[in-house]
């Protein structure tokens, strides 16, 4: 921890400008420091930990109204992405420009800065792991510091509670003098349930108690991110997924926190004790109630994703490999009308989205759709109107996956601003949801698209659910069907976006869409879908379907050789083929491959390739 003190510290006051009338100047804090520390050290590891999460949780009270506090964090492939978008929008005529700094250098100066927002303070347990998750969320609720208790000099328990401010704990999490309130034996502290025999999962059950049950939390968010666990093996993935910096927007929105496995045939595999499916039994739960308080009208916002290389997979010696478990969350969050902002391992951390989430955006985004006679100018469509394939495959590029606001926030360099996008028609495929967490992205994109840049929505929709597991009858939850509650849900960001398409629809261990899923696409993606089960080829009404083919990552001539392959074997002309944070660059070169080996296959806009598609359906029925 002295370490971590000593160069935070360097950092000093800075005030610029004239101030702003009627606008206070936003603090600047540099978490950066923290990813210097050797995390092969415990000490330096507790300090990470501890100073990101006070930070966030700090943060997202302070944010929860107007935008106060900027931090700068996440650096990916060299580029220190905060400062990225700090800088994008200090320009002039832009949101940030003119705005008033003011830096602080310590946590210290932090706290008695923001001091008159602060009702005290959440202490959780570090020999109990969920209790940190539960701390967050209590820290949201009640406007709280989440710290862990530690009596050590330098700990932020001594510099802020023991000593300095002395804050006043208006919420403990472990006995006063250390001992675990949590014993997973007994009664659940300060309620009537028995316990259910886990350490883990008591605290929960203490937060469904105290403030689940009684509406205090807000129900449409969920924050499902690892908890103090991280501590034990930090590079298990990249160093910046403990994803505290990811709190702060649920700490403002008054979200729930948990980090639970989705597997109901063995125990947690950070929990061996527990009995299997404890974890299980306890998420259910959490989402039971949160729907019963959504009325099952509106639809439940999860930030985060399965810790795969932390707990619940093979990675932590549990049964299950990692995408089966990435699909058992979906398919179980999906049965209780909840669907996640995939913040995934890999490029998961994300900062400031309490203070984003203030961006002014525009009321609508629209984008054109291709005219008939349009087609006919460009010599897809005959006089009669039927499709012109001249011996041409047609395909099209699912250019994702943007199901994650962290991934898109930190991929914006490296393949946005790609000097070879425009070079090519492409789909980018991102969910329109991500406007909660990363609306100046989003915006961005708009602002600073080609004519060769479409936009379809990413899976599944206005968020990533299993749509299988809202048709009745849901036999993990019981529960009435869900499909207009999501086709409400989708409608109102595909109108804001101007989006017809949904790009791709992972159905994973979920029925495929019935008839009646269908027709709840069709209410806001008339213009095409692409699940996973379904027909090769179908028109719904008058919605084309074309089931998704395979995944291409491979390198450009491997690619296209691939693709080529692929579109000898398909009985039909139209393809479409899914890639991940794929840059311009790699299309293009894809492209001139894909044309030395075969140069009858095009690559189409959006809108033509949906359009040719429907019109051939209709006419080949």
């Amino acid at each position: 921890m002295k370490t971590i003190l000593s160069v935070a510290i360097l950092v000093t006051f800075v005030f610029t400008g004239c101030l702003q009338a009627g606008k206070p100047p936003v603090v600047i804090f540099d978490l950066k420091y923290t990813l210097a520390c050797n995390l092969d050290d415990s000490l330096q590891t507790l300090g990470v930990w501890d100073d990101i999460h006070t930070v966030a949780t700090l943060q997202g009270i302070v944010n929860r109204s107007e935008p106060r506090l900027f931090v700068n964090y996440v650096v990916e492939s060299g580029i220190e992405i905060d400062t990225y978008w700090w800088n994008r929008y200090r320009r002039k005529g832009e949101w940030l420009h003119g705005r008033d700094t003011l830096v602080l250098g310590s946590i210290d100066e932090l706290v008695g800065y923001f001091r008159n927002d602060i009702a005290g303070v959440a202490v959780y347990d570090p020999n109990v792991a969920s209790t940190s998750n539960v701390a967050s969320a209590v820290a949201g609720i009640e406007s709280l510091l989440a710290i862990r208790y530690d009596t050590r000099l330098q700990s932020l328990y001594s510099r802020f509670v023991l000593g300095g401010p002395q804050l006043n704990v208006k919420v403990r999490l472990v006995e006063e003098n250390g001992a675990p309130l949590f014993t997973g034996a007994g009664v659940v502290p300060g309620t009537n349930r028995p316990s259910s025999g886990s350490v883990k999962a008591d605290p929960y059950i203490w937060f469904i108690e105290k403030y689940m049950k009684p509406g205090k939390c807000n129900a449409r968010y969920g924050a499902y991110y690892i908890d103090q666990k991280w501590r034990d093996n930090p590079r298990a993935t990249v160093p910046n997924h403990h994803t505290l910096t990811n709190h702060d927007f649920f700490v403002s929105r008054k979200a729930f926190f948990f980090d639970l496995s989705p597997w109901g045939d063995e125990p947690a595999t950070d929990d061996a004790a527990q009995q299997p499916g404890t974890d299980l039994a306890v998420l259910k739960e959490l989402l039971l109630i949160a729907y019963g308080q959504n009325k099952g009208e509106e639809m439940c916002y999860i930030g985060g994703f399965p810790a795969w290389a932390f707990k619940y997979t093979k990675h932590a010696g549990g049964l299950h490999d990692d995408v089966p478990t990435e699909w058992e969350f979906g398919r179980i969050i999906s049965a209780y009308n909840a669907f996640k902002d995939a913040d995934a391992i890999g490029y998961g951390a994300l900062a400031n989205a309490s203070f984003w989430q203030h961006f002014p955006l525009d009321e609508k985004y629209p984008q054109h759709w291709v005219t008939h006679e349009e087609l006919k100018q460009r010599g897809y469509l005959t006089e009669e109107g039927k499709v012109d394939f001249r011996g041409r495959d047609f395909i099209i590029f699912y250019v994702g996956d943007y199901d994650a606001s962290a991934w898109i926030t930190q991929r914006t360099p490296s393949i946005w601003d790609d000097p070879n996008r425009g070079k090519l028609p492409l789909m980018w495929c991102i969910s329109p949801v991500l406007q909660e967490r990363a609306p100046m992205v989003m915006h961005h994109f708009r602002k600073t698209a080609t004519p060769n840049d479409y936009f379809a929505a990413a899976d599944n929709g206005a968020g990533y659910l299993m749509p299988g597991m809202l048709q009745a009858p849901r036999d993990i939850s019981g529960l009435p069907d869900g499909l207009d509650a999501w086709a409400a849900h989708c409608k109102r960001y595909y109108d804001r976006w101007g989006l017809s398409i949904t790009g791709f629809v992972i159905d994973g261990h979920a029925p495929g869409l019935t008839d009646k899923g269908l027709d709840c696409y069709a209410s806001f993606s008339p213009d095409g879908i692409v699940p996973q089960k379904a027909p090769l080829t179908l028109l719904h009404g008058n919605m084309p379907v074309l089931r998704a083919d395979e995944d291409i990552q491979q390198v450009p001539a491997d690619a296209a050789r691939r693709i080529v392959e692929r579109t000898h074997a398909r009985p039909v002309p139209f393809h479409w083929f899914r890639n991940i944070l794929k840059t311009p660059t790699w299309y293009v070169q894809t492209v001139a491959e894909i044309k030395q080996l075969n140069p009858n296959i095009e690559l189409l806009d959006a809108p033509t390739f949906f359009e040719l598609y429907r019109i051939w359906l209709q006419q080949n029925n």
